[in-house]
């Protein structure tokens, strides 16, 4: 990876900006590192990939037939079928997990889901603009039968032989999901990190991508894996509360900016911030998912930073069962920890 600079905007100097500037980044008080923008044929990318390292892939062709889709094609082509669309008060829009919310009934979501035609979604965001009003769209949905023809044929059209030996050399599980995204300008999807392999490619307008490794899990404060949020950080990075997560001065992010036709690997378990570029118009983008390759048979010590991840997940989950109530995990593991093994030998 490339040297760290002394903060977020510089990572891109000496970088061609392809249509964007820095005065459309949004600035964080962490420091950051340039993810490597490489062709597809370069070594050095295949090297990256099996490391399960963050590369920019600029000329996979891997959407190129999905290039043409703007607003007027989507609306004439993708159909009438129901859409996934998110409203959030403000630009960040924080996953949660509807089933979870069950447990956690104080719990009030940032955002709200609605189902509507893909015609309605744009006459949303249209009047959200001409307003200037801080509430905002995000359409998230999953490619299915659903859509009209020419998105099924120009879908047929990726690359598919490229991306399938991308799964094939290196055993991952199958593809579970092609997910549209459809973004106003500066929309945020804070901090995450996924258990599965993600292909990011990008379609229209540019999105700002800052990842960060598994082993910065301390420095991020995931929310508990039975809260709603699971798997998000708590970390506001707007105005981060150092008090409540001082660990959070450590971190590093690695960034790129990516446009049409960039393809951006976000390998397991690392966290991602994904920001649609201030003033940059509507930006739409297509994830590729899918599940990691079996654990192996033999285990390989020490272990990596994404498979300690793994096992303090499954802690977390088997004690939420055997306890009954996932409040209790917490205080459990402060009693185990406290005063045993927080203290350095004597």
């Amino acid at each position: 990876m490339a040297a760290a600079t002394s903060d977020c905007g510089a990572a891109f100097s000496g970088v061609q900006s392809r249509g964007w500037d820095e005065s459309q980044l949004r600035k964080y008080p962490f420091p950051t590192k340039s993810i490597p923008r490489l062709s597809y044929t370069d070594p050095r990318a295949e090297m990256l990939i099996n490391n399960e390292e963050p590369v920019v892939l600029t000329d996979t062709n891997l959407v190129y037939p999905a290039l043409k889709w703007d607003i007027p094609y989507l609306l004439e082509n993708i159909g009438n079928g129901d859409f996934s669309v998110y409203i959030s008060e403000n630009h960040k829009f924080l996953y949660y997990d509807e089933k979870k919310m069950c447990h956690f009934m104080d719990f009030v979501p940032k955002s709200r889901r609605l189902e509507m035609k893909f015609s309605d979604f744009v006459d949303s965001m249209h009047k959200r603009e001409e307003a200037g009003e801080d509430e905002r769209v995000y359409l998230q949905q999953t490619l299915n039968d659903t859509v009209g023809k020419k998105i099924v044929v120009d879908f047929l059209g990726f690359n598919w032989n490229w991306i399938n030996k991308q799964q094939a050399k290196r055993n991952w599980g199958p593809l579970t999901s092609n997910l549209l995204l459809v973004g106003m300008e500066g929309n945020v999807t804070p901090a995450h990190y996924d258990e599965q392999q993600n292909f990011f490619a990008q379609i229209k307008g540019h999105k700002r991508c800052i990842l960060f490794p598994p082993d910065q899990f301390e420095f991020l404060y995931p929310y508990p894996v039975h809260h709603p949020c699971d798997r998000q950080s708590q970390v506001d990075f707007d105005n981060p509360n150092y008090e409540k997560f001082p660990n959070f001065k450590n971190v590093v992010g690695y960034e790129a900016v990516v446009g049409p036709g960039d393809v951006l690997y976000i390998p397991m378990y690392w966290w991602h911030h994904i920001e649609s570029l201030l003033n940059g118009g509507v930006t739409i983008t297509v994830n590729f998912w899918y599940k990691g390759a079996p654990t192996p048979k033999k285990i390989e010590y020490p272990l990596r930073a994404h498979q300690k991840v793994a096992i303090m997940r499954n802690i977390e989950k088997m004690l939420g069962e055997a306890l009954g109530d996932p409040h209790e995990v917490g205080p459990l593991l402060k009693t185990i920890i406290k005063g045993r093994y927080d203290q350095g030998p004597s």
